[in-house]
């Protein structure tokens, strides 16, 4: 009879803990699928011409083109380009860190624009086409000054990185007309000699990082 107890008694503790375990199991599971995105915002020049590099890569969920780090709420494009705001042309890019890694972003940011001119890039002059880094935690702001740090300290461009690394401000969206702009216009002038040529050295640097 003892030994009948028993063995019901450690059934019934069995059957709880394996509840307990799957209820564990479900809770993280979900917390898991509720971070399954991450943001990383980077401003590296006229946002037309960096967009479409980011939309190519792995891992990369959305990319939108807008506006941050000034003074002015819900800034426009005109607003914007009189370098008074404060506001640089920014990438808010939404991207799944089990397929691209934050160190994988940078690395492609850093390759895809001149950070060493301050508040320029070719032709573009004005402080909203500074080079920046918006970091959305602790962890992107180590990573970026570290990997800054390396790229100054090796001499990488001959010239010193002057990219601003800050924490996330309020971000706000462009124009439509300035959303997919590349995917939309890439049969115009504009883009077949400025923006074309990024993309092609993106699709020869990080061909294993694209999307087929």
């Amino acid at each position: 009879m003892i030994a009948s107890l028993r063995l019901k008694t450690n059934k019934h503790t069995m059957r709880k803990i394996i509840l307990i375990l799957l209820s564990v199991l479900a809770l993280n599971q979900a917390n898991a699928q509720g971070k399954k995105t991450e943001k990383a915002t980077f401003g590296m020049g006229c946002f037309w011409c960096t967009e479409a590099i980011f939309q190519r890569l792995k891992g990369v969920v959305s990319v939108k083109s807008g506006y941050e780090g000034g003074t002015l709420t819900n800034p426009t494009y005109e607003e914007v380009c009189t370098g008074a705001t404060g506001h640089a042309e920014v990438l808010e890019i939404t991207y799944n860190p089990m397929v691209i890694s934050y160190d994988d972003l940078l690395e492609v940011f850093w390759k895809s624009h001149d950070p060493t001119t301050l508040n320029r890039q070719g032709a573009d002059s004005g402080t909203q086409y500074r080079s920046i880094v918006f970091y959305h935690s602790a962890a992107q702001k180590a990573l970026a000054e570290k990997y800054k740090a390396e790229l100054n300290k090796t001499n990488a461009y001959g010239k010193k990185v002057v990219t601003a690394i800050e924490a996330a401000k309020p971000f706000y969206v462009a124009e439509s007309y300035h959303q997919n702009y590349f995917n939309k216009n890439g049969s115009e002038p504009y883009c077949r000699l400025v923006i074309q040529p990024k993309i092609e050295k993106l699709e020869k640097i990080f061909k294993a990082k694209l999307k087929n």
